[in-house]
């Protein structure tokens, strides 16, 4: 009877363990976390490719109103993010939903999956976990620095004016100094968030390995006309 009972016991345990497991680890889950941070923010409606994952836990799909970008087959989906609908769009977002605009293959690993639902269901309950990388292209082995604050970089990197002739712009920067760069080679960008650059004060960020590309950063697109004049 005795030996009866401790194998009802051990059997009872054995049955709780993948339990105990498949609820998964929040700690574990921010840093796990590295593998979306190059497309999610956790602050709250900083949207970045993807929206802010900051309340997704027990958000209807496509429905974070200041995020503008959502496919029409993930608005029209129904889901309601819980354990079983996250585990089965991080495993395979396209099988999941198809025709979705997630460019993310899926994750494999159940116990990974695991731990970034707990992470994501703990940022939803309002316990502040921050990823240990926000950024990164490296996916799983690899991360970048947090994106900079736009208002905070150095004189070198403000622009005051930018001349465009032929086939060069030439971008001065507050330091007094000068840059040619090809046209092909120069990418103008806007960035309207808390992190991007004061109104009237464009920054210009390297690109490439090669240091010859290179970005301007404007507050909004109508100063591309103020900033750029054609001169030769």
């Amino acid at each position: 009877m005795y030996g009866r009972r401790v194998f009802a016991c051990l059997f009872s345990l054995l049955l709780l363990m993948p339990v105990a497991r498949a609820a998964g680890d929040a700690a574990r889950g921010a840093q796990a976390f590295r593998i979306c941070a190059a497309c999610h923010s956790v602050v709250p409606d900083r949207n970045m490719t993807g929206p802010s994952l900051a309340h997704v836990w027990g958000r209807k799909a496509g429905s974070l109103a200041s995020f503008d970008r959502y496919s029409p087959a993930l608005q029209r989906s129904g889901v309601v993010w819980d354990t079983a609908s996250l585990d089965a769009w991080i495993k395979n977002p396209a099988a999941f939903i198809p025709h979705n605009a997630m460019t993310f293959p899926g994750l494999q690993d159940a116990a990974t999956r695991a731990d970034l639902i707990a992470y994501l269901k703990a940022l939803g309950e309002g316990k502040t976990l921050p990823p240990t990388a926000q950024g990164g292209m490296g996916g799983m082995m690899g991360s970048t620095p947090q994106r900079p604050d736009l208002k905070q970089l150095k004189a070198e990197d403000t622009v005051t004016s930018i001349r465009y002739c032929r086939d060069t712009y030439y971008v001065t920067t507050a330091d007094g100094k000068t840059r040619a760069i090809w046209e092909s080679n120069l990418r103008f960008k806007t960035d309207s968030s808390d992190l991007g650059p004061h109104p009237g004060a464009p920054v210009m960020l390297g690109a490439g390995m090669a240091g010859d590309r290179a970005f301007v950063i404007f507050a909004k697109p109508e100063e591309f006309d103020a900033f750029i004049r054609r001169h030769c």
